[in-house]
């Protein structure tokens, strides 16, 4: 459904409220504690976060809809790759500081301008491959104090091994992306969403042999509420398309490092360093700068696609 772009306000409102639905999931899930295998973290967060999204398919009318596909194996992929992305993501996110986890995280969007050039054959111009690997040289300053605490005893090379899990989960992330680039050519997004929910679920469940542990009461509450936020997330992201363009609602992803630093610092007494302040900098920037360059092209493609006189064939 093309955006109602005359309600800008509402689709940001829905993509800021959209973003603090997936820092609550983050916190959820940070608070549950580093004990719980990141496989068993994923499925629980993926399954609960079936209930949302049923829901609101009901509501709206989509629910039988929903359910058919033209590309199950795209489906597939798109869930293989979505459902390491997020093991990976959540290893970090227990074993990193909050707002490190999600300024590294800022480098999947980046990678993914990379990975349509190199699969897609996407145009990608001078101007945005520039932004590409500066933002990808604040990456590198955000995970390179991290990366070189290996052998910092067992604190710091947990938080090594976090920031490696991130960068693996961005670049996997990235290839996600790509995969639902292709889906949503012939797919509808209530059914490119319901299918990861359910992928991610049952793929998942397959990390039960390698050591899932006994969950306390807390925790297993806690690992609930992070999949039911993580499906509101879903649904809100989703809504907010519906009432404005892409370039008007993606900026207000970065809304995430602010909210986040702020949680962090309230509940876990984190409080960013100024290499990762630097690094968050560089590499927001530069994904802001993306995001204009993408919108600017579309308003080019547009303008070329008006002055263009319709076939007479």
């Amino acid at each position: 459904m093309p955006a109602d772009t005359t309600t800008p306000l509402r689709g940001i409102s829905l993509k800021v409220v959209s973003v603090l639905a997936f820092l609550l999931m983050q916190t959820c899930i940070k608070s549950a504690g580093q004990d719980i295998p990141a496989g068993q973290i994923t499925f629980l967060r993926s399954f609960f976060a079936l209930v949302p999204i049923l829901i609101y398919l009901a509501f709206i009318g989509q629910f039988r809809r929903a359910w058919h596909t033209d590309s199950f194996g795209g489906h597939l992929k798109r869930g293989v790759l979505g459902i390491l992305a997020m093991a990976a993501g959540f290893y970090g996110l227990v074993h990193l500081p909050l707002p490190d986890a999600i300024a590294l995280g800022y480098s999947s969007p980046l990678l993914a301008v990379m990975f349509a050039a190199i699969f897609l054959k996407e145009k990608v111009r001078i101007y945005r491959w520039t932004a590409v690997g500066i933002g990808l040289v604040g990456v590198v300053i955000i995970s390179l104090p991290k990366l070189s605490m290996f052998d910092e005893g067992t604190m710091g090379s947990e938080q090594a091994m976090g920031a490696a899990a991130v960068i693996l989960s961005a670049v996997l992330g990235g290839f996600a992306m790509i995969q639902t680039r292709q889906l949503v050519r012939t797919e509808k997004t209530a059914t490119i969403v319901l299918y990861f929910s359910l992928t991610a679920a049952v793929f998942s469940l397959a990390s039960f042999p390698f050591g899932w542990v006994p969950m306390t009461a807390a925790q297993a509450t806690l690992l609930a509420f992070a999949g039911v936020f993580g499906g509101l997330g879903q649904i809100l992201l989703t809504e907010s398309y519906r009432h404005a363009d892409v370039s008007t609602i993606a900026p207000f992803e970065y809304t995430s490092i602010l909210l986040g630093s702020a949680i962090a610092y309230v509940l876990f007494g984190d409080v960013p360093t100024m290499t990762m302040l630097i690094g968050t900098a560089i590499t927001v920037s530069a994904g802001i700068f993306i995001i204009y360059r993408e919108h600017q092209l579309g308003l080019e493609r547009k303008a070329a696609r008006k002055a263009s006189p319709p076939s007479t064939a």
